[in-house]
């Protein structure tokens, strides 16, 4: 249980706050007669504040010896502070005169700008990360819009318009293919930069340092396509990812800045196995390892716009043994191997016989000695191909000994010429 205060102790408490007041008043401990106050006198309202504040200061200086000394203390300091329009330990009052508050509001004021400066400092930082994170948007924005343009280019083949006759041209197989171009896209979509060519590093070409553009369209790092231009800036080479898998696959060579050969790599081995030649914008020849070893095995001929000779080696062997001619765009004739010993022995004629080239007649070298022993005519017969006649050399003088004639496929008749080959 808290003990009371006693008289004494109540009267120390207001004699402390009275002393306190008294010596704010007069300035502390200086002695001496009291300056005369240039300023105007305190106004009722410091007088009020004075004494709402001066009652708080007393009341915490006298609660050092408990509530009855608070109150005392109080009392003393609300008295002083209507008095005198000041605040013990304080200065003038009601936000009046200047020193008022001393130096904790000095410290308050320090305090309140120093809050103030982080607050601006923060806001600036702020600001800062503000602009760099629209930067970054505008180049995102700007990457997005530079994606699109690639694309757009990529997908907008540049065609040009075919007349009807250029397109049934187009979709003959016979008709020599034209050069493939280069789709027309921006200059500032590739990458560019200079490279060394060694001289026959490209085949047979020279010694040079090459401009190199590379577009990676898929941004993955692994161009789908890449220029090379020659100190002069014409078009020498081109290399290409044609299925989009990261790996080069077709590699195209230019002189005069026209494409004259290509080479393509059709099964993603790393090896080219068709071969294409250019001259005048169209194809010249076409070769092709089918089976992927290694040797071509398919070659294609071209004469102006037109097929020309197809040859095949048909079992791999390296030996051609199958060719066929062609004569404005119509098949003529084949050759064969057909027993595959390096030597042809059957020999094909061909008509037309409306869209279609069927045969019309076959020669045969049947005893493997290169001499044709065996002749066959065909015919069309509702819309089939049936033999009509054959004749045969049994003998090898060159001369048929036997003739058989055939209507609709079938044997009505034969003919032996040679007494011996007689049955007996």
């Amino acid at each position: 249980m808290q003990t009371r205060p006693s008289i004494r102790s109540i009267c120390l408490a207001a004699a402390l706050s009275l002393a306190l007041a008294t010596g704010c008043a007069s300035g502390g401990s200086q002695t001496g007669p009291q300056q005369p106050n240039p300023n105007k006198g305190p106004t009722v309202g410091d007088r009020g504040a004075a004494a709402l504040e001066g009652a708080l200061v007393g009341a915490i200086i006298g609660g050092q010896l408990g509530p009855f000394g608070a109150a005392a203390g109080a009392g003393v300091a609300l008295i002083y502070g209507a008095m005198t329009g000041k605040v013990p330990l304080g200065g003038t009052g009601g936000g009046g005169g200047g020193g008022r508050g001393g130096g904790s509001e000095r410290e308050r004021e320090n305090d309140l700008e120093s809050q103030i400066d982080e607050e601006m400092n923060r806001q600036t930082s702020l600001e800062s990360e503000i602009e760099a994170e629209l930067q970054r948007q505008e180049n995102l924005l700007a990457s997005i819009d530079q994606d699109e343009s690639i694309r757009s280019a990529l997908e907008a083949e540049v065609s040009p318009t075919l007349s009807d006759e250029e397109a049934a041209e187009q979709a003959d197989v016979r008709a020599a293919p034209m050069a493939p171009k280069d789709r027309d896209l921006p200059e500032y979509i590739f990458d560019v930069d200079t490279i060394q060519v060694a001289r026959g590093e490209w085949g047979d070409n020279k010694k040079m340092t090459a401009t190199r553009r590379s577009l990676d369209a898929d941004r993955d790092g692994k161009p789908e396509e890449i220029r090379y231009f020659d100190e002069n800036g014409v078009y020498v080479r081109k290399e290409e990812d044609r299925d989009y898998d990261g790996t080069i696959d077709a590699w195209s060579t230019y002189r005069g800045g026209q494409l004259v050969a290509r080479e393509i790599d059709a099964n993603d081995d790393g090896s080219p196995d068709i071969f294409e030649r250019y001259g005048g914008a169209r194809m010249t020849s076409r070769e092709i390892d089918r089976n992927h070893d290694g040797k071509r095995d398919a070659f294609y001929e071209y004469q102006n716009d037109s097929l020309m000779v197809e040859r095949h080696d048909t079992n791999y062997d390296g030996t051609i043994d199958f060719r066929i001619t062609y004569k404005n765009r119509r098949r003529m004739s084949s050759e064969e191997d057909s027993d595959k010993n390096g030597k042809p022995d059957t020999w094909t004629s061909y008509v037309r016989d409306g869209n279609e080239d069927v045969i019309a007649r076959i020669q045969r070298d049947t005893t493997g000695d290169g001499r044709r022993d065996t002749f066959e005519a065909y015919a069309q017969v509702n819309g089939e191909t049936v033999l009509a006649k054959r004749e045969e050399d049994k003998n090898g003088d060159g001369v048929p000994d036997i003739t058989s004639i055939y209507e609709k496929g079938k044997l009505v008749r034969r003919e032996i010429s040679d007494p011996a080959l007689m049955p007996l």
